[in-house]
């Protein structure tokens, strides 16, 4: 097969448009109704309900947002409102997936909380149970979890819920990747205590920007939508009595969310059908896919990706904001074959750096299956070492180009690109 760089780009995960997104954001024009309130946010709050199954969901105008809120209302439930200046988590410490964006735990810090990370499980490539576990030994004191579904790949909820009751602690649930997985027939968002999805601009379901905050309690509903609109108080004139935030979904926006939605399981079977290809033509290779629990989950297959195996890995060092490799015939790392695909005008993506490795949170605590609280290598870097799987995972994965819009003869393309990488 000759290869020629691809005329238009292939990209990791862009927008897929249908044409509804813009009638209703005419809608929105055309009546205007441009600012936090609006028939757009209604329908498309309404739609997420009935999708996912909770009682109601709260427009936000991020993922990160909808967090933030999730992990103040957790805040507060444990411990008490804060005073002005304070956050609801100050000085507590608070489990959280090691393998995600910092969106995640950032919330946490907004909150005055420190992050603990829990290190990652090879099934899932989610939050361990068993270091989970030890955690709880370690810091018995701690109330409250943050778990992220990676790439739209459920983690074990049923485990992680069952530890989390045994220490009478509450889950705060990141379905921001996952929105349409399920677990056991059941939709992410419905495991937290609090729960989020996301509408970024690379999401299976975008606004170009926007989240929700989803619930069974109508008290918290109303505690969010109130503070996300800077927590007016129910007065003729502008009364304040705690922090709000200008955190609401424009009208604007949620009708490109509401002209989405009904695309969500179109867009899942792409997804999957771009997974499927890639693991066909990939069964020669040293190579895996990221794995999910065929028995219990489906995910919504938003991003595909892979990992070498240990011993078709290439020498590759990662400092801060550089990468050196070695070539070697046979084998090949991710930075190798992340710059081939740019090469042929595609986009992937190294995975995401853990949290305990990144600078801005590296004095963070860190735990392993083992009980371990500051694993820096793992077996394969260091024969006999501790291991630490995220940093594994990291340095050995990719995420592939997946988006819904590439063809079968593109992929096949790409699938060729990474095959010659082994050569």
């Amino acid at each position: 097969m000759e290869l020629k760089p691809f005329e238009k780009k292939v990209y990791l995960s862009s927008p897929t448009m249908h044409g509804d997104e813009l009638k209703y954001m005419e809608e929105a024009y055309t009546t205007n109704w441009m600012s936090t309130v609006g028939a757009n946010i209604n329908e498309a709050e309404k739609m997420v309900t009935e999708k996912i199954g909770c009682k109601d969901a709260v427009a936000l105008s991020s993922g990160t947002a909808a967090l933030h809120l999730a992990i103040k209302l957790a805040g507060e439930r444990l411990y008490g409102q804060p005073k002005v200046g304070h956050g609801a988590l100050e000085g507590k410490k608070v489990f959280c997936s090691d393998m995600t964006f910092d969106a995640t735990v950032n919330p946490v810090a907004y909150e005055g909380g420190e992050a603990v990370f829990i290190d990652t499980e090879c099934d899932t490539w989610n939050m361990s149970p068993k270091a989970l576990e030890k955690a709880f030994e370690i810091y018995p004191e701690v109330k409250l979890l943050v778990i992220a579904h990676l790439y739209g790949t459920p983690g074990k909820i049923d485990e992680i819920r069952t530890i989390c009751d045994k220490h009478g602690a509450l889950i705060v649930e990141d379905a921001a990747e996952s929105f349409g997985a399920t677990y056991k027939g059941v939709q992410t968002g419905n495991f937290g205590d609090y729960s989020i999805i996301s509408f970024n601009g690379n999401k299976i379901i975008t606004g170009s920007s926007g989240g929700m905050f989803i619930t069974d309690s109508m008290e918290d509903a109303h505690k969010v939508r109130k503070w996300s609109t800077q927590a007016r108080e129910d007065a003729a004139w502008y009364q304040h009595e705690e922090l709000g935030y200008n955190y609401r979904m424009s009208n604007v926006i949620a009708g490109v969310v509401r002209g989405q939605l009904p695309y969500l399981e179109e867009h899942i079977a792409q997804k999957k059908a771009i997974y499927n290809r890639y693991k066909e033509g990939f069964k020669d290779l040293p190579v895996k896919m990221n794995p999910y629990d065929e028995k219990n989950s489906e995910p919504n297959f938003w991003l595909s990706c892979l990992i070498i195996d240990k011993e078709a890995m290439c020498r590759q060092v990662r400092g801060e904001k550089d990468v050196l490799y070695v070539t070697e015939p046979g084998k090949t790392c991710p930075t190798q074959i992340l710059e081939t695909i740019a090469k042929y005008n595609a986009e992937g993506r190294p995975i995401w750096k853990p949290m305990h490795m990144q600078p801005v949170y590296r004095m963070n605590p860190f735990i392993t299956e083992s009980g371990n609280g500051r694993a820096r290598s793992n077996a394969y870097i260091n024969e006999g070492a501790e291991p630490d799987v995220g940093m594994d995972i990291f340095e050995r994965g990719l995420c592939l180009p997946s988006d819904n819009k590439m063809t079968p003869e593109q992929q096949d393309v790409i699938i060729e690109i990474v095959k010659r990488c082994f050569r």
